[in-house]
């Protein structure tokens, strides 16, 4: 018979479960109780731990038999989220609880009564009581929830190709160095007229703050490879795009299609689509001059600025020396070799780690984008981009009220020092940068200090 406490220690439960759910796995979480005493805690775990009896239930099970001291667990009652498979049902039985308290049926593989039931066997020599329906519908919904995403995933992951697009192949991704994380594709933004763009996304959905980091020409997401783990540890989320033409990201095969304002376009979307709030911006070169004119649109979704060697080209001045000097070399040598660019200007980089970032490009076919985006930047007042970058620049001067935090990468000499100062006095409330004198202009290569310090500075508030 339910009582009062059987809804607290389902909840219970259901935390486990979004648990896993963050986690990528089936979200189902169990509890083990006796006498009001929470004894034992899980969550299911089968793919990370490679372990096909990593069911929630098990683990509770395990955690509860240690706290006792005995593998029979008499008196207890374990509450699971989704009625338990044959397995941990012979797992509950030999355990000799007294009871079972279950929320959401599993009409495909339940035992409990769905699909089998040797709870009411009576030539079993211990009887265990078994109720459902706890909770039923939350728990229902965090399942339909999880696998509505999984059967989303699984459609972007089989976009059709455009044909006047070309997409990577995935083998060229496998085993890169320090980037172990999960491949996220959306197709059906607006803008991107049925491109397939790839970004990441970690963490728990809820957390309490999201870092969006924007990477810009010619890297891709593997550029927060050293920073995403720090603000992972902070509990936060984590989304890092790739660019349309850049990482795993469908490639368009011509240089045209790519414009400042599309490109803004789709980023916009992109954060509408995910819904993303509490949200720190993280932005460098490229990322930067698309991403410093993303907040003004919606400044309720963000809280603050992590910028790193950028610029906002509004057209009303002439673009530096050092971007020149870049935009000459691009022009002269289109297909220059992306791993030299990182390793010369990167000596503490290893070979593979260079190697990776040519991954996205498996040959000139593949490059529109990075041919594309130095003649992008916005020169004059009527190019694309700048006026939109103009007003950029009087939101973050007079109306930004977020916190921010500069990072200056010194030997960057295309967006340094000179540069992030200017950026500087265009940002509402800037502090002094954090100088890295070895950094150059990929600072995110001397990631990691630079995200505990972000961690720290943005705080919980």
């Amino acid at each position: 018979m339910l009582n009062d406490d059987d809804a607290a220690h389902m909840a219970l439960a259901l935390a486990q479960a979004r648990l896993a759910g963050a986690a990528g796995e089936v979200p189902v979480g169990a509890v083990v109780v006796k006498d009001g005493k929470v004894l034992g805690l899980g969550r299911n775990s089968p793919v990370a731990s490679h372990d096909p009896t990593a069911h929630a239930e098990i683990a509770a099970l395990r955690a509860a038999a240690a706290a006792l001291g005995n593998y029979r667990l008499d008196g207890c009652t374990l509450y699971v989220t989704l009625e338990p498979c044959t397995m941990c049902v012979g797992a509950m039985l030999h355990a000799r609880l007294a009871r079972v308290v279950y929320g959401a049926p599993d009409p495909k593989t339940g035992a409990a009564g769905s699909v089998l039931n040797p709870f009411a066997d009576s030539r079993i020599n211990h009887q265990t009581r078994i109720e459902g329906g706890v909770c039923a519908a939350e728990c229902g919904a965090l399942l339909q929830q999880f696998f509505q995403g999984r059967r989303q995933e699984l459609r972007m992951t089989t976009t059709p190709l455009r044909d006047d697009a070309l997409r990577t192949p995935d083998a060229r991704f496998d085993n890169l160095p320090d980037y172990p994380w999960t491949p996220h594709y959306v197709a059906d933004l607006p803008a991107l007229a049925g491109l397939r763009l790839h970004y990441l996304d970690e963490g728990p959905r809820d957390a309490p703050r999201t870092w969006l980091c924007l990477h810009g020409n010619p890297a891709w997401s593997y550029l927060y490879r050293k920073m995403i783990p720090v603000f992972l540890a902070a509990g936060d989320r984590v989304v890092a795009p790739d660019m349309p033409g850049f990482g795993r990201s469908d490639k368009p095969k011509k240089v045209q299609s790519h414009t400042f304002t599309w490109h803004r376009q789709v980023l916009l979307e992109l954060v509408e689509r995910l819904d993303l709030q509490r949200v720190v911006l993280v932005v460098q070169d490229w990322g930067g001059l698309l991403g410093l004119t993303l907040p003004m649109a919606a400044p309720q979704r963000y809280s603050g600025l992590l910028v790193m060697n950028t610029i906002l080209a509004t057209g009303d001045m002439p673009l530096g020396p050092g971007f020149l000097a870049w935009r000459e070399m691009c022009q002269k040598n289109p297909e220059f070799d992306i791993a030299r660019l990182f390793a010369r200007g990167n000596p503490q980089m290893t070979p593979d780690e260079c190697a990776a970032y040519m991954a996205p490009f498996p040959d000139a076919g593949h490059r529109a984008a990075t041919r594309a985006f130095a003649p992008m930047v916005p020169e004059f007042p009527d190019s694309d981009g700048a006026a939109v970058s103009r007003q950029a620049r009087d939101f973050w001067r007079d109306q930004w009220q977020g916190r921010t935090m500069m990072a200056v990468g010194q030997q960057d000499p295309v967006l340094g020092p000179p540069v992030m100062e200017l950026m500087r006095s265009w940002i509402r409330n800037c502090p002094p940068p954090m100088v890295l004198e070895q950094a150059g202009h990929f600072v995110q290569e001397h990631g990691e200090p630079v995200a505990r310090e972000a961690v720290r500075v943005f705080g919980r508030g």
